[in-house]
């Protein structure tokens, strides 16, 4: 990281600049890129103040903190730093993500149906279909009522050991079953 460290109002002083430096390094792991780093550090009566400013990776982030000793001046504003970077990089990585399953859900589209979204098929593009397989046992509906009433759900999924069809039992409003079952 590219730092450069300003005192105003200060002696320069080696061990400060040193210690600022070392502890920007911590934010090599945060960023890709080159970063600059400017640290402004200034004495006005009793109080010392850290200025800090880091640009990388298209962000810029800046603290500002007062405080009696330099020393840790600096680190309370590192760490307001490194929540912002940490922010800044999780809000970015999160923009990528949402571009990448919007463009991989538009392919998809594109590949089922051939053709490009647009109006209408745009909207049906958007809709999600959750899609649960399950399996289906040969049963009489007198032991699927059984079974619905063991498993806690409002449908169930079955075969008729009767007449050897799919059929699906649900609970209705008021407590009582309805039953689904094709037309032969």
């Amino acid at each position: 990281m590219q730092t450069s460290v300003t005192f105003i109002n200060l002696d320069s002083s080696e061990t400060l600049k040193s210690y600022a430096c070392e502890k920007l390094d911590r934010f090599d792991k945060y960023v890709d890129n080159p970063a600059k780093a400017n640290v402004v550090l200034t004495v006005e009566k009793f109080r010392h103040i850290a200025d800090i400013s880091i640009s990388a990776d298209g962000f810029v982030v800046n603290s500002h903190e007062e405080t009696s000793d330099m020393y840790s001046a600096i680190d309370m504003s590192l760490d307001k730093l490194e929540k912002q970077v940490v922010k800044k990089k999780d809000k970015k990585k999160y923009k990528r993500l949402r571009a990448t399953a919007a463009r991989t859900k538009m392919l998809r589209y594109e590949e089922a149906d051939g053709t490009a979204p647009g109006g209408l098929e745009q909207e049906a593009a958007s809709r999600t279909v959750r899609i649960q397989n399950i399996e289906y046992k040969p049963m009489d509906i007198d032991e699927a009522v059984l079974q619905m009433d063991l498993i806690r759900n409002s449908f169930l999924v079955f075969t008729n050991s009767q007449t050897e069809m799919v059929n699906v039992l649900y609970r209705l409003k008021d407590g009582n079953y309805g039953l689904i079952q094709p037309s032969s």
